[in-house]
């Protein structure tokens, strides 16, 4: 490698990275600087490098610091002038002249110089440089661009936090589930994982981003799920014009990953169905959503602000023959005998999703046998999502 052949290959390397051609020169001319001044000048001097990247050749400046009195101190007599710093706890920083050119000496220079400006001093350009460039720069460089690469991904993707992507599984290791998402990767742990779901190497899927964080160890810093119950308002928003449109709005969603969810929305429009928007023509939208979660059974239903009517409607697919609410947000629903096991669910799965999505304690008894405390019915209260929340609807 040397500074010619860098130059010409500028806008390759800026392709391949998706990074900006002026974020490598400012890369290359970073690496440059520091190894200019490493082989030629003093630490506490600030240089700097201009990096032509059609010739292949650079050039270096020392920069300096314009001050006067009212910006500086000068060290007092006795003080140790080798250990001057920059910058002090207290007051004004002292006067260092390898950094710092004073008001009259930098209108020697430059006529209409300031305080605080910035004056650049021309450095020798050295022959052997480029050689010692090359070899010094070199992994600086790349390095670098690895960083600038790395922040570039980070920042495209913080916009898509709370976002679905799309991308290809590379592999299943230790539980965890690593995704090539195309110019980054992404990984998938296992409590984020759906239960049961399986993830060959090759295949595409889709996944929500809950977090963009620092790599750690080789570990992607792209963290996915496909469990997080808000993966199902995102599946819905990209099937459901209505949702974009605030016309229907998604109020909370209750999930138990891979087995069964239940969605609870509203319309803001009359005469738009809530419910109907969302399961589309023969099916068609909330089946596209099931497909995509291989197959989990889903239940869309109305919310309403009579919690009584609420409550009813969140037990769906059983009928509900009256609902009695009580103190402390307890309620009593009585079912026909025969919607009993329905309105339970298997192992209580269909109660204890409505008491999620309501808040509510739900204790469901048979309208044949209502006195009968529990016996053939089922009680549950409302548990506490485990997951973090996004902003927005309200997710168990």
């Amino acid at each position: 490698m040397d500074l010619k052949s860098l130059g010409v290959a500028i806008g390759q390397i800026a392709a391949d990275r998706g990074l900006p051609p002026q974020k490598i020169v400012e890369v290359i001319e970073s690496a440059l600087a520091s190894a200019y001044k490493k082989e030629y000048r003093k630490r506490s001097e600030v240089v700097r490098a201009q990096f032509n990247s059609e010739t292949g050749t650079a050039k270096f400046f020392l920069v300096k610091l314009v001050v006067d009195e009212t910006t500086v101190r000068f060290a007092e007599p006795g003080e140790d002038v080798e250990a001057l710093s920059e910058t002090e706890e207290e007051g004004l920083p002292r006067y260092n002249p390898d950094r710092h050119l004073l008001l009259n000496e930098a209108k020697e220079m430059k006529s209409d110089a300031a305080v605080g400006d910035e004056i650049l001093i021309p450095l020798e350009a050295h022959e052997d440089f480029g050689r010692i460039a090359a070899q010094t720069a070199k992994q600086v460089i790349l390095q670098n661009i690895r960083d600038a690469e790395r922040a570039s991904v980070r920042a495209e993707y913080a916009d898509k936090e709370w976002g679905i992507v799309s991308g290809v599984i590379q592999r299943y290791e230790h539980g965890h589930v690593y995704i090539d998402l195309g110019r980054a990767s992404g990984v998938m742990f296992q409590n984020e994982s759906i239960p049961g779901e399986r993830y060959q190497p090759g295949q595409r899927m889709r996944f929500l981003v809950i977090a963009v964080q620092e790599e750690e160890h080789r570990r992607p810093g792209i963290i996915l799920s496909r469990s997080h119950p808000l993966f199902i308002q995102k599946l819905f928003e990209l099937e459901v014009p209505e949702i974009a449109e605030s016309i229907v709005e998604i109020k909370k969603i209750a999930r138990e990953p891979g087995s069964r969810t239940k969605v609870a929305v509203v319309s803001h429009a009359q005469g738009v169905d809530p419910v109907g928007a969302m399961v589309g023509q023969r099916g068609s939208r909330i089946m596209s959503v099931i497909n995509e979660l291989g197959n989990e059974k889903i239940d869309v239903v109305e919310w309403n602000e009579d919690i009584a009517e609420y409550i009813g409607k969140s037990l769906s697919p059983a009928k509900v023959t009256e609902v009695q609410t009580l103190e402390r947000r307890e309620a009593l629903v009585l079912v026909p005998e025969d919607q009993l096991s329905l309105a339970i669910g298997r192992g209580g799965q269909n109660v204890r999703l409505a008491a999620k999505l309501t808040g509510w304690r739900i204790d469901v008894r048979s309208a044949a046998s209502p006195g009968e405390a529990r016996e053939g019915g089922v009680g549950h209260a409302p548990e506490v999502a485990e997951a973090p929340e996004a902003p927005g609807t309200e997710t168990e």
